[in-house]
């Protein structure tokens, strides 16, 4: 190792010491700089570099009221079984700030239940968020799945694969859904889903004690045409029939009903369920996405939400 990278590694040490001290245990900075033997000033910087290099990871826990009173809102009108909502930012009607934090408070709650559990997830950048905030923790008793096939139309292995990212996290099982997220026919999917091995994980995860998806739009900005597993002319397919939104890759409309399309008859995805007595939360938030949000709400394609103070606001004005 060299020695300038040596002296970086020694820096970002003392960086994630001084950040622990101040945000954990509650030292001054004058208490820093006489832990770490160095003056007021550089304990003042290394404070800041931990927060600057992303090792401290703040969560608000006090209830904010306007948020509390959206979240009960939402609750009430859809009949969920729970809601969170999140300050916005005025200048960002699409921003996804803060929901990875609220999110992993979510989970790491499910975590640290000493019953074992099955928890399912889906996939994508929210979702991903959340699982960098999840603290490291040690939980073998229970089960991660994944909702959602975890390879690319090129054969790549998807960067947002959330389960598996969590299981290494929390020490747990894990069971991978290693499938394409679309299969080239109908008849190869069914033809995957048939494989002993998928068809238990399909079965784990119907029985899963919570469940936790992110809630994608559609357009140019999809996802689903982003990363490459739907072309032009499929987008443009989608749009006629009306589609709205997607979660775990499956389509579906304005009022959450399962588009009849080429998509959704090639989808290898565990099929998503109406109305389920478990726990299925939806985390996302942006005016681009609340037309799919509601259609999830709408058909109880999710029974939870988090998400933030714009996009609950215009959910219930819709």
């Amino acid at each position: 190792m060299s020695k300038k990278l040596q002296q970086e590694n020694q820096r970002l040490d003392d960086a994630a010491r001084a950040g622990w001290l101040y945000y954990v245990a509650g030292k001054t900075q004058d208490d820093i700089a006489k832990r770490l033997n160095t003056s007021r000033q550089s304990a003042q910087r290394l404070v800041a570099l931990a927060v600057s290099e992303g090792l401290v990871k703040v969560r608000l826990d006090h209830p904010i009221a306007r948020c509390m009173e959206l979240a009960d809102a939402i609750k009430q009108r859809f009949g969920l079984k729970f809601c969170d909502v999140v300050p916005a930012l005025n200048d960002d009607p699409n921003s996804t700030l803060g929901l990875g934090q609220a999110g992993a408070a979510v989970i790491e709650r499910e975590l640290k239940s000493d019953t074992p559990k099955t928890i399912a997830f889906g996939t994508g950048r929210v979702l991903r968020a959340c699982a960098d905030e999840i603290a490291l923790m040690h939980c073998p008793q229970h089960k991660i799945v994944s909702l959602v096939g975890n390879i690319t139309s090129d054969g790549a292995a998807t960067r947002y694969d959330v389960a598996v990212h969590i299981a290494d996290r929390i020490k747990a099982q894990h069971y991978p859904m290693p499938l394409p997220v679309i299969a080239s026919s109908e008849e190869e999917r069914q033809q995957l889903h048939q494989q002993a091995h998928i068809a238990r994980i399909l079965m784990l995860a119907k029985r899963a004690d919570v469940t936790f998806v992110g809630i994608g739009n559609l357009g140019q900005s999809s996802p689903l045409h982003v990363d490459g597993f739907i072309d032009n002319d499929e987008m443009g397919t989608l749009a006629v029939s009306g589609a709205a939104g997607e979660i775990i890759s499956w389509v579906y409309n304005l009022e959450g009903a399962i588009v009849d399309c080429e998509i959704n008859r090639r989808v290898t995805s565990t099929p998503l369920t109406l109305s389920s007595d478990k726990p299925v939360v939806g985390i996302a938030a942006g005016l681009n996405k609340s037309n799919a949000i509601l259609g999830a709400l709408r058909s109880k394609l999710i029974n939870a939400l988090i998400t933030n103070e714009t996009t609950a606001a215009y959910l219930l004005t819709a």
